[in-house]
């Protein structure tokens, strides 16, 4: 009997050990995140492309294995007078094609930034209808935590064929125009930029002048990751508490904004992949494009006009 007992005190033990060494994972939409550990497991499958989306002199400094280089540059439309616009979907194929990526691959996005940048390029590719991107859960932090190595190395690689759907649904996009329209009707506006561009205190660099669009909500970006900390997403209940104080509904017309997109995709990919809201739209141009038009309303603290 007591080799018996003394083999349950091992198994005991040793299930203990292995459940102190368990890292909670917050309860989010698995088909858009994935882990670090995850992504260990599956990152040397050839279909598998993994994307870095930080300047070029971060990458040259230390990016995960097999890892190509990509930035915002890459993914905007350079022909408007203002920065920031989605690039069209000829653009999005020959950049894709130029790093060897095919149509059939799974793209796993990471950032030093919060998912902020890797999020615009998951919106990005949504509106185009390609479903297969995955966001690395705390970017290139969460996979140093998670003791990944990095490596300077160029990674080599053939230009291939990447080809999107011929009718993009635009599912999470919307356009100045249609928010002109979307005004007129019953719909949540929500900036989510930081408090004093909100206020119009601050007067970031490419926009016109400083303010909001009229009866803007407020919430800034980052209030959903560990910003000082790990920089992965918070637990789906304290995301929650975060939004609970905008009383938006699930079912609501919800059009966010930022400077030029980019947070304001992270906030898209909260309320949809996240939070489980049906109707999110991200205004693609943003206080940019907005604050460039003098017909345009807009308030500050200081003021609430329409200039002419």
């Amino acid at each position: 009997m007591s080799w018996r007992i003394n083999f349950l005190i091992l198994v005991v033990l040793s299930w203990a050990c292995q459940k102190e060494k368990q890292v909670v994972i917050p309860n989010h939409n698995e088909g858009n995140l994935i882990e670090a550990a995850e992504l260990k497991a599956i990152i040397n499958q050839p279909n598998i492309k993994l994307l870095d989306f930080r300047k070029k002199d971060e990458y040259d400094k230390g990016h995960i294995t097999k890892a190509l280089n990509i930035w915002r540059t890459d993914i905007e439309d350079s022909s408007y007078p203002y920065r920031g616009m989605m690039a069209s979907k000829s653009q999005i194929q020959a950049v894709f094609g130029q790093l060897g990526i095919n149509s059939n691959d799974t793209i796993i996005v990471y950032d030093d930034n919060g998912m902020c940048e890797a999020a615009r390029l998951w919106w990005v590719l949504q509106n185009y209808d390609f479903k297969n991107v995955r966001i690395l859960n705390g970017g290139i932090s969460a996979w140093a935590l998670n003791n990944g190595s990095l490596t300077t190395q160029k990674v080599k690689f053939k230009p291939s064929t990447f080809e999107l759907s011929d009718n993009a649904s635009m599912v999470y996009h919307i356009s100045k125009a249609e928010l002109e329209q979307a005004l007129k009707s019953d719909v949540t506006v929500i900036d989510t930029r930081t408090l004093d561009e909100y206020t119009g205190k601050t007067h970031k660099n490419g926009a016109t002048k400083s303010g909001r669009i009229p009866e803007s909500l407020h919430i800034d970006w980052a209030e959903s990751i560990n910003y000082d900390g790990d920089q992965r997403f918070k637990t789906i209940e304290e995301i929650k508490k975060k939004y609970r104080k905008l009383n938006i509904k699930k079912t609501d017309l919800i059009v966010l904004y930022c400077h030029t997109g980019v947070r304001s995709a992270h906030s898209t990919f909260v309320l949809t992949q996240i939070l489980g809201h049906q109707n999110v739209k991200n205004y693609d141009g943003s206080w940019v494009e907005w604050s460039y038009f003098n017909n345009l309303p807009f308030e500050n603290d200081q003021v609430s006009l329409i200039k002419k």
